[in-house]
């Protein structure tokens, strides 16, 4: 009893920390130029300090190199905040100067490979149905990268409303906490510590960033969060089962949704994977009449929709339900992105399939007009 009113009473010193460093990094914001000019494709329209990301990261190093120094092991810490380090120093040089996008994934890959050499954090081996235990050997390098740059990257997308993805991140990381918390051994119990401080650096930061913001994240601080949820989620899949491979994509659904439909809307339109666009969640969703809070309320929801469905899943153990209930939800995923048009006009495959099947009239027309074309 003892020792949780302990962690509880460092995570709350761990908010305040956050919450009195955020001011101070608003300053230096301003100070060297890390700031967010207005332009078509922002929602701002005054100049916004940016590099938000680094209280959070500092409140982060502090309270877990010094509060919590007796719960979290140094040896596995101290590679984790090198790899954060990487990305951090790579956000703060794209607040103040822009990097191309090659130079910003040169630094997310070095960051990856620190994890994957260093720290040691990577995919051993996974179980399928049927196909059984699967070593991945040299798969192993490839995988872990492939699922570090694709989380960070993932989040970053997001990361275009006040609020938004450092909202999205609390509830994701809360998810794998609670999982973590149940499901982790005594061994890796410090994971789930490392992950309720870094909720907690959020919070501290969080009244800051919400509509209206008067800071944001910045690239410091959504590629720092993506990172940390990247290879927080990763402790969990050393020796991964479909299950377990499936939860954290769950958890982080609402980046990754919003990122895959817009590698798809880009490709469609014959378009560079990384040219930017209004055509993201958030975009379509004040599109659509919703404002500045309600779409980033909206996709709060979302997200906790997919966190629910991924606390299902970690208590579920049969496979078939498992794969069942994902079905469903990418099925149901499927016609909200249809709905809002998040992958751009007139592209509604499945709605299409349903208006076929259940609508007589509009089949017919459908058979006119390809009889026509022949």
């Amino acid at each position: 009893m003892h020792t949780m009113v302990t962690v509880i009473v460092r995570l709350i010193i761990t908010v305040f920390i956050s919450l009195i460093l955020t001011p101070l990094v608003k300053l230096l914001a301003f100070r060297i130029g890390a700031v967010d000019v207005p332009g078509p494709r922002r929602i701002n329209k005054k100049i916004m300090p940016t590099m938000g990301g680094l209280a959070i990261f500092c409140a982060f190093a502090f309270s877990t190199l010094i509060l919590f120094d007796d719960l979290i092991p140094k040896s596995k810490l101290l590679p984790l905040l090198l790899g954060a380090l990487i990305i951090v120093i790579t956000g703060i040089i794209d607040d103040v100067k822009e990097l191309s996008p090659l130079k910003k994934m040169a630094g997310i890959l070095i960051a990856a490979c620190e994890i994957y050499f260093v720290a040691g954090v990577h995919f051993d081996s996974i179980t399928l149905p049927i196909v059984g235990f699967l070593d991945l050997r040299f798969l192993s390098f490839p995988l872990t990268i492939l699922w570090i740059v694709a989380i960070t990257n993932s989040l970053n997308f997001i990361d275009g409303l006040d609020g938004l993805a450092s909202g999205v991140s609390i509830i994701a990381l809360f998810t794998i906490g609670v999982i973590g918390y149940f499901f982790l051994t005594a061994a890796n119990f410090y994971v789930a510590i490392i992950i309720f401080v870094l909720i907690a650096a959020i919070i501290g930061f969080f009244p800051y960033n919400f509509h209206p913001a008067k800071i944001y994240l910045g690239d410091t601080g959504a590629l720092f969060l993506g990172f940390m949820i990247s290879v927080l989620s990763l402790q969990g899949l050393k020796n991964a089962t479909i299950i377990s491979l499936i939860t954290p994509m769950l958890i982080m659904g609402v980046p990754i949704t919003d990122t895959v439909y817009a590698i798809i809307r880009r490709f469609l339109s014959n378009r560079p994977i990384y040219s930017a666009d209004k055509m993201h969640l958030h975009h379509r969703l004040i599109s659509l009449g919703f404002t500045h809070k309600g779409a980033v309320l909206t996709i709060y929801g979302l997200a906790l929709i997919f966190s629910f469905v991924a606390l299902i899943l970690s208590y579920n153990h049969s496979v078939w339900s498992t794969v069942l209930l994902f079905v469903l939800v990418l099925v149901g995923l499927e016609l909200f992105v249809e709905l809002i048009g998040l992958m751009g006009p007139n592209r509604q495959p499945l709605m299409y399939v349903f208006k076929v099947f259940g609508n007589k009239e509009f089949r017919e027309e459908q058979k006119k007009r390809w009889l026509k074309k022949k």
